[in-house]
C-alpha cells in the first residue's frame, strides 16, 4: 500500500488533536480574561498585603523555560524576602542538598509571613493568568522549568517542551508531599504524552477541590 493509505489513517487523529488545542486555547482565553477582571480587587489586596508585610514589589517574574525552548517570564505574587538571594547563600549544608534535589525546601528562610499563606492557598499563582492571556502558559500544563531542571530530562525534554506549560497540571494533583523530584518529572512527562480534553478536565476538578480543602483550613 502506498503512503497515502497511512496519511488517511493519520487524518482523524491529526483532526483531533487539532481541536483540542483550538478548544483548550479557547477555554484558557476566557478563563484568564475572566479571571483577571473579576479577580482584580483580589489582587489589589494581596498586592497590598505583600507590599506592608515586607520591602520590595507586590509581583517577582521568574526566568523558566517555555513551550518549544523559549524564554518564560513567570508572573507571581512575591513571597521571598527582597534579600533572598543573600539568604540562600547562608543556607545550611543540609538545605543545600535538599533544593539540589527537589529545588525547593520544606521550610525556606526567605518566604515571609504573607508568601507562605499565599503559597499555602496557591494565591502566589494567581498572576500566571497573564501569561495564559498572552498564550505562554496554558491553565493545565506541566510546570514550566528553570534551565537546571531541564538538564535532568536529557532527551525526554523534548516531550516536556512539546506542549504549553500550565499553572497547575498532573503530578500538583497527585503530589501527597512525599514524591522525589523523579517521580514528579514521570509524572510531568506522563501528562506531556497523554494530554487531552478529559484528563485536563479532571486535573482542573482535581485542582479545584485541593485549593477549596487549603481555603476551609487556612
Amino acid at each position: 500500500m502506498d503512503g497515502a493509505f497511512y496519511d488517511a489513517l493519520a487524518l482523524p487523529a491529526r483532526w483531533e488533536r487539532t481541536a483540542y488545542l483550538a478548544g483548550k486555547r479557547f477555554v484558557d482565553l476566557a478563563v484568564s480574561a475572566a479571571g483577571l477582571l473579576l479577580l482584580a480587587p483580589l489582587f489589589l489586596l494581596i498586592a497590598a498585603a505583600v507590599r506592608l508585610d515586607s520591602p520590595g514589589p507586590a509581583f517577582f517574574l521568574h526566568e523558566r523555560v517555555g513551550m518549544g525552548g523559549k524564554p518564560l517570564r513567570v508572573w507571581k505574587f512575591r513571597t521571598m524576602a527582597r534579600n533572598a538571594r543573600e539568604l540562600a547563600e547562608r543556607f545550611t549544608p543540609a538545605q543545600r542538598r535538599e533544593f539540589e534535589r527537589r529545588f525547593k525546601l520544606a521550610d525556606d528562610p526567605r518566604v515571609t509571613r504573607v508568601g507562605a499563606f499565599l503559597r499555602r492557598t496557591s494565591l502566589d499563582e494567581l498572576p500566571q493568568l497573564i501569561n495564559v492571556l498572552r498564550g505562554e502558559m496554558s491553565l493545565v500544563g506541566p510546570r514550566p522549568v528553570v534551565a537546571e531542571e531541564l538538564e535532568r530530562y536529557g532527551a525526554r525534554g523534548a516531550l516536556l517542551l512539546g506542549v504549553r506549560p500550565g499553572i497547575t497540571g498532573y503530578w500538583q494533583v497527585n503530589d501527597r508531599g512525599g514524591l522525589s523530584y523523579e517521580a514528579r518529572m514521570e509524572m510531568e512527562l506522563f501528562y506531556a504524552g497523554h494530554c487531552g480534553p478529559a484528563l485536563d478536565w479532571k486535573i482542573l476538578r482535581q485542582t479545584a477541590g485541593a485549593v477549596l480543602r487549603r481555603a476551609c483550613a487556612v
